[in-house]
């Protein structure tokens, strides 16, 4: 086999491809959190106008402390497979991974607000 032919068949193994995998999986849950945050958000008027007088909003902190927890398990693999991906020492994490760090206590806090908040008349 020639060089060329070699590099060729190292270029389509799957020892390419395998080390994204995880940038998949951090796409995946940041995608299933924006789900579950709009989900609580459509719950929350949902039990806003059905929910009887004293109610608590179970439901939608339910959903919004699973979106606090993808977003954190998203930046969490984030963070440890970053040095795979970027072996350049220029580069930094960026203003959205930052955000995200932001983004999970706030979304954990909003999801405890809403299990303790009852319905008024």
């Amino acid at each position: 086999m020639s060089m060329v032919q070699q590099e060729k068949v190292a270029w389509f193994s799957n020892e390419v491809f395998l080390p994204l995998e995880w940038l998949q999986s951090v796409q995946a849950t940041m995608v299933l959190s924006v789900i579950f945050s709009v989900l609580s958000l459509f719950l929350f008027f949902c039990q806003l106008f059905t929910l009887t007088k004293g109610g608590r909003f179970y439901i939608t902190g339910f959903f919004q402390i699973l979106a606090g927890l993808c977003v954190m398990s998203a930046a969490a693999i984030y963070t440890v497979r970053h040095s795979e991906w970027h072996t350049n020492t220029e580069y930094s994490y960026g203003f959205a991974y930052i955000l995200a760090w932001v983004a999970f206590p706030l979304a954990l806090l909003s999801g405890i607000i809403y299990v303790i908040l009852r319905k008024r008349e």
